[in-house]
């Protein structure tokens, strides 16, 4: 890679970093466990319209990792890896068949970040129990990814723009 395009995927791993540090200041829960909004996912998701897989992929490891040392716990990492490995890797799919907007992948992105940590949190729990609190995850998901995606949306054209 070059030097520009490193410099690039860092200052958005950064980027992403300081919204989740932000979100951990100032929750903005929605009154229900485990749910939140994810601010740091527009980054991801602008990124997908911009940078290589690989490096896509390289921001949102990193992110996750980073941020949870920082101000999670192995636990968190876990399940950030889980949900942000398979949303990554789903919205990738769908951007690759242009079927969908950018809004339109960043719900499918939400709902199916929920569904990789509640694979986790089966594995981790094994209580079947734990599958009653699918329905939440997947309203949720779709809640949020349409607010990120929106915002989004409105950002891709100043992304374009400047870098």
């Amino acid at each position: 890679m070059k030097i520009k395009s490193v410099a690039y995927c860092a200052m958005l791993t950064a980027l992403a970093m300081i919204f989740g540090y932000v979100e951990a200041l100032v929750p903005f829960h929605f009154g229900l466990p485990g749910v939140k909004l994810g601010v740091a996912n527009i980054v991801i998701v602008l990124a997908l319209y911009q940078l290589p897989v690989g490096q896509v992929f390289a921001i949102q490891v990193m992110r996750i990792v980073l941020v949870s040392f920082l101000f999670g716990n192995v636990s968190m990492m876990l399940y950030s890896l889980a949900g942000g490995i398979l949303s990554l890797l789903i919205m990738l799919l769908l951007k690759k068949t242009n079927w969908f907007s950018i809004t339109g992948i960043s719900i499918v992105g939400g709902v199916s970040h929920n569904l990789g940590q509640l694979a986790v949190a089966l594995l981790v729990v094994q209580n079947l129990r734990i599958t009653f609190y699918l329905p939440v995850l997947l309203i949720a998901g779709l809640v949020t990814g349409c607010l990120i995606g929106m915002l989004a949306y409105k950002l891709k054209p100043l992304m374009e723009r400047y870098f």
